[in-house]
């Protein structure tokens, strides 16, 4: 099965981009099933239920989130129970919701099982349950129940947790995806059959601070006074996304890079190292 991520959709601009663009890149590279991250689709915090269908319809089959992921919280109570919506699994027990989905994939070879799984980083981030040890008893409770090809959004400030996790999870999961902040990275790699990604990077205006308007970040560290984040209403943008190929066995066989930018009909494709 060929599986893409976008990450981190912010605001209209982020689903613009999309919307202009998803279903050409999907018919042209033969993708089955899209996931992406969508706690900043929504003016840059949080998701709506507009929007959120909007995304839908726009050929995203499932959308994970991170620490804005109930920023809108009363919408988002209501797209945990009724749409393809995840938040990060490893929030305390007892949320709404979950971080876990298994997915029926319709593939050129028929239906295949993936499992997508959403967790959050403990630095800087909200009260969470340890990811690492979480991550571990899902993937372990998985194999157990004979699901191979898995899927791992992971939403983390630093490189270094996003690091552990693909060298505890290498050859146990398919594919490990960062988000969360907004700056693609530049190591795009299969390790041990696990493609891997450091940071996506965001989908949306890539000429102001983070998909943000530049006005309040600069006051914010040239004064200590802040002020509400707001998304451009015209910006250049970018839109960023890795597709990766999993075999029958679970295990990542290929995996590449698309950026696309609004002013240039090309895309960039950057392949995957292969250790």
């Amino acid at each position: 099965m060929r599986i893409a991520f976008i990450g981190d959709i912010v605001g209209r601009p982020g689903r613009k981009i999309i919307k202009d663009n998803l279903s050409k890149i999907k018919e042209e590279y033969n993708i089955d099933f899209v996931i992406a991250n969508g706690e900043n689709a929504s003016h840059g915090f949080g998701l709506t239920i507009k929007n959120c269908d909007e995304l839908l319809k726009m050929g995203i089959d499932l959308i994970t989130g991170g620490n804005h992921s109930f920023d809108k919280k009363r919408e988002m109570m209501v797209l945990l129970e009724t749409k393809p919506v995840l938040r990060p699994d490893n929030y305390p027990p007892g949320l709404i919701g979950s971080g876990l989905k298994v997915c029926d994939v319709l593939t050129p070879n028929g239906i295949e099982k993936l499992a997508v799984i959403n967790l959050m980083g403990q630095y800087t981030m909200p009260t969470v349950e340890n990811p690492f040890n979480w991550a571990i008893k899902l993937v372990n409770q998985l194999h157990e129940d004979g699901i191979k090809s898995i899927f791992i959004d992971f939403h983390a400030e630093v490189t270094s947790e996003k690091r552990i996790m693909l060298m505890m999870l290498q050859n146990e999961v398919s594919m490990i995806c960062g988000t969360h902040t907004h700056v693609g990275t530049d190591d795009l790699q299969i390790f041990n059959n696990t493609a891997y990604l450091t940071d996506i990077g965001l989908t949306g205006c890539r000429d102001n601070v983070i998909g943000m308007d530049k006005k309040i970040p600069i006051q914010k560290v040239t004064t200590g006074l802040g002020g509400h984040f707001e998304v451009p209403n015209s910006c250049k943008t970018i839109l960023q996304m890795m597709v990766t190929d999993i075999n029958e066995e679970g295990k990542a066989t290929n995996s590449f890079k698309i950026k696309k930018f609004c002013n240039n009909h090309e895309y960039i494709i950057t392949k995957a190292m292969i250790d």
